[in-house]
């Protein structure tokens, strides 16, 4: 077949498929109309996708970045405050970036992150009644608002080593805070004996922890304030009354003369001489 024939046929088949074009919208409007709904919803989603991926996602970090800092400022804050011997109490700094943490965690999606955010606010529950002056009953109140925040924390994210070890590890200080040292010290072996949470650093913890659980066991008892030494009475060299001596030099004045009569006394008069003239 010549060139010039196969191109005629192919021209024909395009103008008799462009002829009936209009009748086959038609005859599928259904099926067209459908399959440019799932183009644009995929579209949509991988747009969407994308967006969460790279602006929700660090938005979140750069807020949880933020609360982390907060808190960190807020016990340096504390500690600053102690080390001046201030009176005024300022542990309860640490509730906003806890209030902060726990508000993060319930809304953001990523069950890591949200985790760590629970540890962060139970350490910051613990840390204000321990920087603080508290009641018993607050104190309790606070310590098990840290043992939920750390149990949330281990159901969120149970097969992360680092995380779950952490939040099993607080556990076991909130039970240590109540006087359950029995109960600590099962979690503290639950902890290091974990085979999957040997490289974390609350396996390290816990071990440490269970070496030097007796000494925080002990009571202790603060002797006596030593009674401060006598002060050795000031002798009192001149009376106070006494007049200063009249060799002393006044101070130095630009707007007067200085009388050098002070530093210098004027030598006295000799006795006059018996054949003076002019005598007899």
């Amino acid at each position: 077949m010549k060139a010039d024939h196969r191109h005629e046929l192919k021209t024909n088949e395009l103008a008799d498929w462009l002829s009936h074009l209009p009748e086959w919208t038609k005859q599928n409007i259904t099926t067209i109309i459908m399959v440019c709904v799932v183009v644009v919803v995929g579209l949509g989603i991988y747009t969407w996708r994308v967006y969460n991926y790279n602006v929700v996602r660090v938005r979140e970090r750069a807020e949880f970045t933020n609360l982390i800092n907060q808190l960190a400022g807020a016990k340096a804050q504390i500690v600053r405050a102690q080390d001046q011997a201030q009176t005024r109490d300022s542990s309860f700094t640490l509730l906003q970036p806890a209030k902060g943490l726990e508000t993060f965690a319930q809304s953001t999606k990523n069950d890591h992150m949200a985790a760590l955010a629970l540890i962060k606010r139970a350490e910051a529950l613990r840390a204000e009644v321990h920087y603080g002056n508290v009641e018993k009953e607050y104190f309790t109140s606070q310590i098990n608002e840290a043992k939920n925040s750390y149990t949330e924390a281990l159901q969120r994210c149970p097969d992360e080593p680092s995380l779950a070890a952490a939040a099993q590890f607080g556990l076991g200080l909130c039970e240590e805070e109540f006087g359950n040292f029995e109960q600590a010290r099962q979690i503290y072996q639950e902890v290091a004996a974990d085979p999957d949470f040997e490289p974390t650093v609350a396996a390290a913890q816990a071990k440490y922890r269970l070496a030097t659980m007796a000494d925080y066991r002990q009571q202790v008892v603060f002797g006596p304030a030593p009674k401060p030494a006598a002060t050795q009475p000031v002798t009192q060299i001149r009376p106070p009354d006494s007049s200063q001596p009249t060799d002393i030099i006044t101070p130095f004045n630009i707007y007067r003369p200085l009388d050098l009569d002070l530093r210098f006394p004027a030598a006295p008069n000799p006795p006059a001489e018996a054949n003076a003239p002019g005598e007899n």
